[in-house]
C-alpha cells in the first residue's frame, strides 16, 4: 500500500487565515430564577419603629418622674412631689443581674430593687424566645444608635464598614466587658448580694446613675461627644462593640428557636438582604443566622423583594412548596411586638401583684441620703 494516502499531497496549500482552531466553550451561564415577587408589601420596620419611640416616650416619662422625686428630697422635701417610679430602675442592668442571682441561691425577691430583676428578667426572655429583640426594638440606646447612624448616612453619604479583621477584634470587646462584671458577680455570696444592696451606695444607685448624667465632667463629655460621632460614622458603633448588656442578650439568643431563615429555592440571590444588615451577616449565603450579633431588627426581611424567601421563623416544615414550608411558622411583625409586649408587660403586672415591684423604704431615709448622693462611694472603694 502506497504511504502517499497518508501524507500530504506537495501541492496542497492551506492559507494562514483558513486554518481550523480550536475554541474552548464559553460557560453556560446559570438560568437566573425568576422572581415570584412579595404579594403584600412589608411592614416591618414601620412597626419596629412605633415600638422604639413608643418605648423611648416611656423612658422619658419614667425619667422625669424620677428627676422630680430627686428634686423633692435634694429640697428638703419641699415641692412638687410624686411617687418614686420604680421602672427607672430597669436603667441598672448590674443591680438586676446581682438581684436575678441572690433570688436563684435563695428563691426569695430581693427588698431592694426588685423592678431591677424583674425588668431585667423580660429582658432576658424575650433574647431566648426571639433572639435580640430587646437591643432592636426596645433599647433606647440602640434606638438612638440608629438615628445617629441615619444622621450619619445624611451628612457623609454612607457609614463605614471596618476591615473584617478589625470589626472581629472590636466586637470582642464588649464580650470582654461583659465577662469582667459577670465574674464580679459570680463571686458574691447571697449574704454580700444583699449586703451590697442595701449599703447606702446600693440604695442609692439609681440616683448615682441620674447624678451622673446630670453632672457630666468635661471627660465625660469628651467621651460621650467621641461615642456619638463613631455612631455616626460606623453603625451601631456602641452596640457593635462595647455595650455588654447587649453581649449578654446575644449570648442567651443562642437558645432561641425563631431566627432569620433563608429559602433557598425561593431565594433569588439578590444579595439586598445582606447588604442592609446593621451586623453585617452574610444573611444571602445561609439558610439560618445562628449568629449572636443578629438582633431581629427585621431589615434584611423587609429588603428581600420574593416571597417567602426571608422570613423571622421557626424551622420550616417538610412539604414541596416555600409557601407550604413556611406556613404558620413565620413570625410577622405584629406577631413579635405581641410577644414583646406580653412579657413586658406581663412581668410589671406579676411583680406588682405580689408585692415586689417597688422598693419599700421609709421617707426619712431618702430625706437623710438623696441630698448628699454624691458623696457616697462604692462600698469596695
Amino acid at each position: 500500500m502506497s504511504l502517499g494516502l497518508f501524507l500530504p499531497s506537495p501541492t496542497l496549500k492551506v492559507k494562514r487565515n483558513e486554518m481550523a482552531t480550536v475554541v474552548a466553550p464559553s460557560p453556560v451561564p446559570a438560568e437566573k430564577k425568576k422572581l415570584h415577587r412579595r404579594a403584600a408589601p412589608d411592614r416591618s420596620q414601620k412597626i419596629r419603629h412605633w415600638v422604639q419611640g413608643a418605648f423611648v416616650v416611656l423612658n422619658g416619662w419614667l425619667g422625669l418622674q424620677f428627676y422630680l422625686w430627686v428634686r423633692f428630697y435634694e429640697h428638703g422635701g419641699t415641692g412638687l412631689y410624686v411617687s418614686r417610679p420604680a421602672g427607672a430602675e430597669g436603667w441598672l442592668p448590674i443591680a438586676g443581674l446581682m438581684n436575678l442571682k441572690y433570688f436563684a441561691m435563695t428563691g426569695h425577691v430581693p427588698q431592694v430593687h426588685p423592678a431591677a430583676m424583674f425588668l431585667f428578667a423580660s429582658f432576658l426572655l424575650m433574647s431566648v424566645l426571639l433572639k435580640k429583640a430587646f437591643c432592636s426594638w426596645l433599647c433606647p440606646v440602640g434606638t438612638f444608635s440608629e438615628f445617629l447612624a441615619a444622621v450619619g448616612r445624611r451628612i457623609f453619604g454612607r457609614n463605614m464598614r471596618p476591615w473584617r479583621w478589625a470589626d472581629n477584634l472590636l466586637r470582642s470587646l464588649k464580650y470582654i466587658l461583659l465577662g469582667l462584671f459577670a465574674a464580679a458577680v459570680a463571686f458574691m455570696s447571697a449574704e454580700a448580694l444583699q449586703g451590697f444592696m442595701q449599703t447606702p451606695y446600693g440604695l442609692l444607685a439609681d440616683v448615682k446613675m441620674l447624678n451622673f448624667f446630670r453632672d457630666l465632667s468635661l471627660t465625660a463629655v469628651a467621651v460621650l461627644g467621641l461615642l456619638v460621632l463613631l455612631s455616626m460614622l460606623v453603625q451601631n458603633f456602641w452596640c457593635r462593640y462595647l455595650c455588654p448588656y447587649g453581649a449578654l442578650m446575644g449570648l442567651v439568643s443562642i437558645f432561641s428557636p425563631v431566627k432569620i431563615r433563608r429559602d433557598a429555592e425561593a431565594c433569588i440571590d439578590c444579595g439586598k438582604c445582606a447588604k442592609v444588615c446593621p451586623a453585617a451577616l452574610k444573611v444571602d449565603q445561609l439558610v439560618q443566622i445562628r449568629s449572636v450579633e443578629c438582633s431581629a431588627c427585621l431589615q434584611c426581611v423587609a429588603a428581600c423583594p420574593a416571597e417567602d424567601a426571608l422570613q423571622f421563623a421557626l424551622p420550616a416544615r417538610p412539604a414541596a412548596t416555600p409557601a407550604q414550608r413556611w406556613y404558620r411558622r413565620s413570625l410577622s411583625p405584629v406577631a413579635v411586638t405581641c410577644v414583646i409586649a406580653y412579657l413586658f408587660f406581663g412581668m410589671v403586672l406579676f411583680a406588682r401583684a405580689t408585692g415586689h415591684w417597688k422598693t419599700d423604704l421609709p421617707r426619712d431615709v431618702y430625706m437623710q441620703l438623696v441630698p448628699r448622693a454624691n458623696q457616697l462611694t462604692h462600698p469596695g472603694m
